[in-house]
């Protein structure tokens, strides 16, 4: 269907299309629903195809831009929701232009009636910054004899012909044109608002093997690969948790190496009970390398509070932890801040399970204890990793700050902050990527992680994490 014939049609629907969208009201809310949990408020968000403009108004954007083919429809949006962050415009995707750039854009059941999808979605690049998300959600064909008997009931309103894509049709045209799929899934095996069974089925059973292939409506989340900004004199700030690792303190500044224009390296003791406080202060007073060093003593208890003390006085534009044991090798490093300054990923995490361990490395209940927990997370992320527990994780100072943010709705349920950088990446959909690292027997001291305890709260954590974000999610 031409482009005139397709502007015919929706301006149709949209003066006669009121009863069929009250009759669809479950499957918008959750549509609504899907976004609200993805979409941030106080976003800039472009939505293409923006229809009545329902969708974009319930995002609360700081900026929000509505387009639409249909004269009819953009006047009905700009009746119903006249707000000052809100603007709907007669346009069409492939020649609209715009000077702005937004953190959000949506295709809403939109690439089925592009005449041009790749035009189109190259059109979209020049309103990217390197961290926008593009979200494109489509008909899973699985259910067009379901569509067409809902039409011939009238649950829903008469369509146009629309291109035949599938989930890799899309993928494949968003990586022509320069974007990475960071995740994709189908939603919605109910679309209809039922009292218990519609999230049952909408939050659980469309999780599931199997039924994962036969949720209405498919999902898929871009990003455009483009060089994130490392512009600060320091470049990557190391935070170094440090408890019981006072024989650790001067291998660590001799190891850790330059990472972009300079690097900084932070200690923060945490509660030992050996001489590690008084060893840093004295290594750190003799060190005469090239790397800025600072110091300070966490305020509580917990990897993660050191880890938080550590980032929240860091200077550089890129965050790494290092480990205080050395186990996860310094020298390791470069491949995380290339991946990140590249931008071949959002999220560097260490990978210590494929190169062949030193025999003291890990212990075999360890070794299994790892591989479960990185597959269950997996499952919770929507992305694949290999090794969930591995102390090295980098990213950019400004994802972090943001990231903080997202996670606030989890509460502090992290003491050791694996979990907290690993679920708030994946609730702001970076692309997160295993770097490999080789796994050192530990030199100086005994490992201050307990296989049970830990493993037990561990596990109380991935559960929290597949009710909270997988399963049950909050949105």
């Amino acid at each position: 269907m031409d482009t005139k014939a397709l502007e015919k049609h929706f301006n149709v629907i949209a003066e006669q299309g009121d009863a069929f969208r009250a009759r669809q009201r479950g499957f918008h809310s959750q549509v609504q629903g899907y976004f609200r949990f993805h979409v941030q408020a106080g976003m800039r968000v472009l939505e293409v195809g923006c229809a009545h403009g329902d969708l974009l108004a319930s995002l609360n954007p700081s900026r929000g831009v509505g387009i639409d083919l249909s004269r009819k429809m953009v006047e009905r949006a700009q009746q119903k929701h006249n707000q000052p962050n809100l603007e709907f415009k007669v346009g069409n995707l492939e020649t609209f232009e715009s000077e702005e750039q937004f953190d959000v854009i949506i295709l809403d059941y939109l690439v089925g009636y592009l005449p041009d999808v790749h035009t189109c979605i190259a059109n979209l690049r020049r309103m990217c910054h390197a961290r926008t998300r593009v979200h494109i959600v489509s008909l899973n064909h699985v259910w067009l004899p379901l569509m067409k008997l809902a039409r011939g009931l009238r649950l829903t309103s008469p369509q146009p012909q629309s291109n035949w894509l599938s989930s890799k049709d899309i993928q494949n045209i968003l990586e022509l044109n320069g974007f990475e799929v960071v995740s994709s899934a189908t939603e919605q095996i109910l679309p209809f608002r039922v009292p218990l069974l519609a999230p049952f089925c909408n939050s659980f059973l469309v999780r599931l093997p199997l039924f994962r292939h036969f949720g209405m409506s498919t999902t898929a989340v871009a990003r455009p690969m483009m060089l994130p900004k490392i512009e600060g004199e320091i470049s990557c700030s190391v935070v170094v948790p440090a408890r019981n690792e006072s024989g650790n303190i001067r291998a660590a500044l001799e190891r850790i190496p330059t990472l972009g224009k300079q690097t900084e390296v932070i200690f923060v003791e945490g509660n030992s009970v050996d001489d590690t406080w008084e060893v840093i202060q004295r290594e750190v007073a003799a060190y005469e390398g090239p790397h800025r060093v600072q110091y300070l003593q966490q305020p509580g208890k917990g990897k993660w509070d050191a880890v938080f003390a550590g980032f929240a006085v860091a200077k550089g534009d890129v965050l790494v932890i290092q480990d205080g044991d050395l186990t996860a090798p310094p020298e390791d490093l470069p491949k995380f801040y290339e991946a990140i300054a590249s931008g071949n990923c959002e999220f560097a995490n260490g990978c210590r399970l494929v190169y062949p361990m030193e025999s003291q490395a890990m212990r075999f209940l360890n070794l299994l204890g790892n591989k479960f927990f990185a597959t269950a997370l997996s499952f919770v992320l929507g992305q694949p990793i290999k090794d969930s527990l591995c102390g090295t994780k980098m990213l950019l100072r400004a994802d972090y700050v943001r990231l903080l943010q997202r996670i606030e709705v989890l509460g502090d349920f992290d003491p050791f902050g694996d979990f907290n950088l690993l679920f708030g990446s994946a609730m702001l959909d970076l692309r997160i990527r295993d770097i490999l690292v080789r796994y050192r027997d530990r030199t100086y001291g005994d490992t201050n992680i307990s296989r049970f305890r830990h493993g037990w709260i561990l596990l109380r954590m991935t559960w929290f994490g597949l009710r909270k974000i997988r399963f049950f999610s909050l949105r």
